[in-house]
């Protein structure tokens, strides 16, 4: 198997270290402003419906930067460093900036569209209320107007990176637990194809976006594609 071996490697290249420190200054600033109604985080700058009272265009980027807990933003951060410092180290700073927001947009342009599907036999139903209600529903919380809950992390991105990872480094071993090590090709593939299956379900109080995940993973695989198509022979 050949094994890349970048010059000038960098464990902590620029890019994920400015990606990891604005990520936790933001999920610090969402602690701070938790309980404080009058500046909600997440209605300002989470991913919402399109058809919802609290959507603005900035957030297809701004919600690339929240994280729903500490799990939340602590498995993706570490996701981002085990295969976005590869990609940085091999492509550079630049494109890798790029390809990183470029497929947290694809991922949020995906949900967007889930969402205007699923959540239309909602808007009927509060169309089919009086005036009054509808008024009072615009702004009603996610639990009680679908139409307003929140999406926010970086799995979009980071499902990207894992994607570009896996057609560049195909036979790279990825250690699963750090124990079982399975080839980055098969991981890829059988991640992607849950993602699907789950998307497809859509099971009742599954509450992570699969389509999403989906979505930044097919617009990383489409670019390392376009990018490496004059060179297919070179895989790692």
């Amino acid at each position: 198997m050949t094994e890349f071996r970048p010059r000038g490697f960098d464990m902590i290249p620029p890019v994920i270290k400015n990606l990891i420190i604005i990520n936790a200054l933001v999920f610090f600033a969402q602690m701070i402003f938790e309980r404080n109604q009058s500046f909600n985080l997440e209605n300002l700058f989470a991913l919402h419906d399109i058809r919802s009272a609290y959507f603005k265009p900035h957030q297809l980027i701004t919600h690339m930067f929240m994280h729903g807990g500490f799990a939340h933003i602590f498995f993706n951060m570490l996701a981002l460093w085990m295969f976005g410092s590869i990609l940085e180290n091999f492509w550079g700073a630049k494109r890798f900036l790029i390809f990183y927001m470029v497929c947290g947009l694809g991922a949020a342009v995906l949900h967007l569209v889930t969402l205007y599907i699923e959540l239309t036999p909602v808007v009927d139903k509060i169309h089919s209320f009086p005036y009054e209600i509808q008024e009072q529903l615009r702004y009603a919380s996610g639990a009680v107007n679908p139409l307003n809950s929140a999406t926010l992390g970086a799995s979009g991105a980071v499902f990207g990176c894992l994607a570009a990872f896996g057609y560049l480094f195909p036979n790279t071993p990825i250690y699963l637990y750090f124990l079982f090590p399975i080839k980055a090709k098969w991981f890829v593939i059988f991640y992607a194809g849950m993602e699907l299956y789950l998307g497809v379900r859509n099971s009742a109080g599954d509450s992570v976006a699969h389509w999403a995940h989906l979505g930044g993973a097919l617009v990383g695989f489409l670019m390392v594609w376009f990018w490496n198509k004059t060179n297919r022979r070179t895989f790692y």
